[in-house]
């Protein structure tokens, strides 16, 4: 059978920032799906560390993407938030690559969207407002949970989940762990369990 297409847009969090390949959140669920019976490819990854909303766009252009995805995932905002870009300049571009993340997968309901974490409450924000990266957090979270609501495809909180493992991070203060990542899976799973559920010869 053939093996069901992974695709996911981000950016550190994505790509794992500071935990090695197999511990990165997409190849996790990969890995869980599997164990499930799902026929599902290792994930393609188009995420670096820092890429805000236009960078990811720019980094989906070159990789010169193609439609047929059975799972597409999206987490990307941090950054726009770190660098002090206002919440009303999100909405457009995430809008934008939540479009582009539908296209590739073909129907709204094989996207799911994963809320940005609150980096605000790691040992790396120490000394700064951790109260008001959280609003902010919340605010880019309500955009997007909003717009991919109103689109029809998947939404998955794991903003509680940095908060309560806060200090579940690899050494730069900052990233979360694979332990992390693995209760972002879970979290996760019944999603992307729904997603592939979409496809007409998916496997249970």
């Amino acid at each position: 059978m053939r093996e069901a297409s992974f695709l996911a847009l981000g950016d550190s969090y994505t790509i794992g920032e500071g935990v090695a390949d197999d511990a990165r959140w997409p190849a996790q669920l990969a890995a869980r799906l599997r164990a499930e019976g799902f026929a599902v490819a290792p994930p393609r990854i188009v995420a670096t560390t820092g890429w805000t909303t236009d960078e990811l766009a720019a980094a989906m252009d070159a990789a010169h993407l193609r439609p047929g995805y059975a799972l597409v995932t999206l987490l990307i905002g941090v950054n726009n938030q770190y660098r002090g870009r206002p919440a009303a300049e999100y909405r457009e571009p995430f809008l934008a690559l939540l479009h582009r993340a539908i296209g590739l997968a073909g129907d709204a309901r094989r996207v799911v969207v994963v809320s940005i974490p609150d980096w605000g409450v790691t040992p790396f924000a120490e000394g700064r407002d951790r109260a008001a990266i959280a609003s902010a957090i919340d605010t880019f979270n309500a955009i997007a949970r909003d717009e991919t609501l109103r689109a029809f495809a998947r939404w998955v909180d794991v903003t509680d989940i940095s908060r309560r493992d806060a200090r579940d991070v690899v050494d730069d203060g900052l990233h979360p762990s694979a332990t992390q990542y693995a209760a972002w899976v879970d979290a996760i799973l019944p999603q992307a369990r729904a997603a592939l559920r979409e496809r007409p010869n998916a496997t249970t």
